[in-house]
């Protein structure tokens, strides 16, 4: 060995001193160097993991606390798991269906360590050290991608994207959500539930971020086509201020935000229109109806149109339980029948466009359960489904340039969709787990 060693440095150092005959060194070096043995390929081997995992599952009348003195650990253990779990989160609060898995050394009853899953993107990691137990919050990783993907209604819209196979790997019900954000792109321009045609057909640029089991944390539709009796309608999403809050614009960069939404609820039938001298079904007299009824099951959450002031909350005589809205120019809606009022809701205070302020029902004079919904201006009845309302803020002169590039790079992106395969755009996997750590004695 020591002989085969001097010659390696003997080599080099011709090598150092040669320069132009380094190619030719490099030659000698390697032809002189025995050559090594085959060893073989050793067969696989399996090795069982030092962990036994338990899953229990929460379900009425089970708790975190019941599932841990189910198991060996010591009260003073006991302790300290659910101490060093309120860091995160109320072991108190833990729904029915949570899932806590508890870890055990391989064969033998002890715990080492306990995972509770929190929600569908964190779980509390629960782990013995020297001093007791240590907590940490773990986020689920997620990756992101954008899809493009099109297709003809030929009945409805919920069946032209939920039954879309082209989309089969996705989860259904984040293919809904999907039609829950299209609707919410297109809720000013169109009633999805009295103007989508058969025939009419649809293309969208959609970005989400994934988990490891394939559904979806979050989504965004990008740009949005929609051709509706013939008439193209086009959404295009553009964050003006460069903070995450984007809004969604047409091709020649018009705001689509109207003062008020079509209707105030998803996915709704109109069972009456605005008329007045309608026949009522309870009083069975000819009044005016001077409101939409809008069929849905009780409970069906119900949106505030437009921003606004809540003036009158609670029992309104054949109104049933209703809400009034106050808003600017002269506006007022109403929303009567309701089987009761959102968490908070209380008159003389703000509320957003598109919250949600009560669920439906059938109090009042009400024959099934349904959403009444009207509106007024300047004191006078008007028929939500005919008035012309007025757009929100194009974009600004100084955002111009940066404008026309997202627009050009997204609806290149959405016309590779006319109604083909899904095209997957972009990929991009996000760090390790986030963790963040806290001790507990």
């Amino acid at each position: 060995m020591d002989q085969f060693l001097r010659m390696i440095r003997s080599r080099l150092t011709l090598l150092g001193a040669a320069g132009g005959a380094l190619g030719l060194g490099v030659l000698a070096v390697a032809t002189n160097v025995p050559a090594t043995s085959e060893g073989g390929a050793l067969e696989p081997l399996f090795a069982a993991s030092a962990e036994e995992t338990r899953v229990e599952v929460l379900n009425l009348g089970r708790t975190f606390g019941g599932v841990l003195q189910q198991t060996a650990l010591s009260g003073t253990d006991q302790h300290g798991v659910l101490l060093a779990f309120r860091e995160h989160a109320n072991p108190a609060r833990l729904r029915a269906g949570t899932e806590i898995s508890v870890r055990y050394v391989r064969g033998t009853e002890y715990v080492r360590g306990v995972d509770v899953a929190v929600s569908s993107d964190e779980l509390v990691r629960l782990e013995r050290n020297q001093f007791g137990w240590t907590s940490a919050l773990v986020r689920t990783p997620v990756w992101v991608d954008t899809l493009a993907v099109g297709g003809l209604i030929e009945s409805d819209l919920w069946t032209a994207v939920v039954m879309n196979r082209r989309l089969n790997e996705m989860p259904r019900p984040d293919r809904a959500q999907v039609i829950h954000l299209l609707d919410r792109v297109f809720q000013w321009q169109l009633d999805f539930s009295r103007q989508i045609q058969k025939g009419d057909t649809y293309r969208l640029v959609f970005e989400r971020e994934v988990r490891p089991d394939g559904s979806m944390r979050s989504g965004r539709i990008l740009a949005a086509e929609l051709v509706n009796s013939g008439r193209p309608l086009y959404a295009v999403w553009f964050d003006i201020h460069g903070d995450g809050v984007g809004g969604y614009y047409d091709l020649d960069g018009e705001s689509l935000q109207r003062a008020f939404i079509r209707a105030p609820l998803e996915f709704r039938r109109i069972s009456s229109r605005f008329n007045r001298n309608r026949y009522h079904p309870i009083l069975k007299v000819s009044r005016p109806h001077i409101g939409v009824d809008y069929a849905a099951g009780t409970g069906t959450p119900v949106m505030a149109t437009a921003d606004g002031v809540v003036s009158q909350r609670g029992v309104n005589g054949g109104y049933g339980n209703s809400i009034e809205i106050t808003h600017g120019n002269g506006f007022l809606t109403r929303y009567a029948h309701l089987n009761g009022f959102a968490s908070g809701i209380r008159q003389g205070m703000r509320v957003s466009q598109g919250q949600t302020i009560g669920y439906v029902g059938r109090t009042g004079l009400a024959t099934g359960p349904h959403l009444h919904y009207e509106m007024h201006r300047s004191g006078r009845a008007v028929d939500p489904l005919s008035i012309d309302i007025p757009a929100g803020d194009p974009i600004p002169p100084e955002v111009q340039k940066r404008w026309v590039g997202d627009l050009e790079a997204r609806v290149a992106v959405l016309r590779t969709a006319p109604e083909g395969p899904v095209i997957r755009i972009a990929q991009v996997d996000t760090e390790a787990p986030e963790a963040s750590v806290a001790s507990s004695r």
